[in-house]
């Protein structure tokens, strides 16, 4: 369940009222989610998705949003936020697109059509790959500035905290890898990458889909609530190793990986620095994720409502990335 807040007709439609986007049809609290309240909003004027956020603070979410609103009018899909009018008063603490709703900041966006596509062939891969060239590419002119928060520096510190649950071989494997990011991230190659804000969590359940398997149509990109400034090819990384890896047993497969990669560098070609670190940046994503699962898994907040992932799956996407680099003709 997602809807820790009770959001009544009259509040919805008050921000409805104020937004100018007509009158309120009907609300409906979305099951699903982690963190948020979210509602389906219907107005005369079209389908909304009302975001609560409960635990990112009014100061926090600026970066978060004006990256969609920018990515939106730079022509990539995602949930656009929606502003107040030109003119209107700002309460302290908002500003044209975050809101105050039950006293909590709060989104106002588009409804994307379509589904989650959680079987994904080459054409949603290839879908996908396209996208989020176009979203990179957009990101140049974002002038708004926060790091990955889920990056290196997070990884150092969180991995004492989780070392204590595992095995020695999950511990060495770990260590290892820890190491290894450090002294990349040191590197000349590294500095090289080309940079700026980066989804980093999308994965199958974040990307909406409508047309049929053959043809596919990306109605969108969501849940940019991980975002930040770090290295486009972490964030397609990230990508690979949910899109176009085998979930039983974490191993690359080929053919969606040449999907995506071969979409995404039609519209951006990797920089010969990308090419030489991609294989370093694959192992890079899957031990940010297994890092996070361990934290959720072994500390878990206690006012989370959902069962944690398993971490073991980026537990084996990582020692595949390990044993079997991929090699980029």
């Amino acid at each position: 369940m997602a809807v820790y807040t009770e959001v009544s007709e009259r509040e919805a439609g008050a921000l409805l009222q104020a937004l100018g986007l007509g009158e309120l049809q009907a609300l409906r609290g979305i099951e699903g989610g982690i963190e948020n309240t979210n509602y389906f909003v219907t107005s005369s004027a079209g389908e909304w998705v009302l975001t609560l956020f409960e635990r990112l603070t009014h100061a926090q979410l600026p970066f978060y949003l004006h990256l969609m609103k920018h990515l939106a009018q730079h022509g990539v899909p995602v949930p656009e936020p929606q502003a107040k009018p030109e003119g209107a008063r700002i309460p302290a603490g908002e500003d044209d697109i975050l809101h105050t709703v039950c006293g909590k900041p709060a989104a106002l966006v588009n409804r994307l059509r379509g589904k989650s596509e959680l079987n994904p062939g080459r054409a949603h891969c290839a879908a996908v790959g396209d996208m989020l060239a176009r979203a990179h590419l957009a990101s140049r002119s974002f002038d708004r500035r926060q790091p990955n928060l889920r990056g290196l520096a997070w990884w150092n510190e969180t991995a004492p905290a989780v070392l204590p649950h595992l095995d020695e071989s999950q511990a060495a494997l770990l260590r290892a890898e820890l190491a290894y990011q450090n002294h990349v991230a040191a590197g000349s190659a590294y500095a090289a990458l080309p940079r700026g804000a980066v989804h980093a969590d999308l994965f199958r359940d974040n990307v909406m889909f409508a047309g049929t398997p053959e043809q596919p149509e990306l109605t969108g990109f969501f849940d940019f609530y991980f975002a930040g400034v770090d290295s486009w090819l972490f964030d397609l990384a990230v990508t690979l190793n949910d899109w176009a890896v085998d979930l039983p047993t974490g191993a690359t497969d080929a053919p969606r990986t040449r999907a995506l990669l071969d979409a995404y560098q039609a519209v951006r070609p990797l920089t010969d620095a990308e090419r030489r670190l991609l294989p370093a940046m694959l192992r890079a994503g899957a031990l940010r994720f297994w890092i996070s699962r361990l934290w959720d898994f072994y500390l878990p907040r206690s006012a989370s409502l959902l069962t944690p992932h398993d971490p073991r799956h980026f537990e084996r996407v990582l020692r595949q990335r390990v044993a079997a680099p991929l090699a980029l003709p």
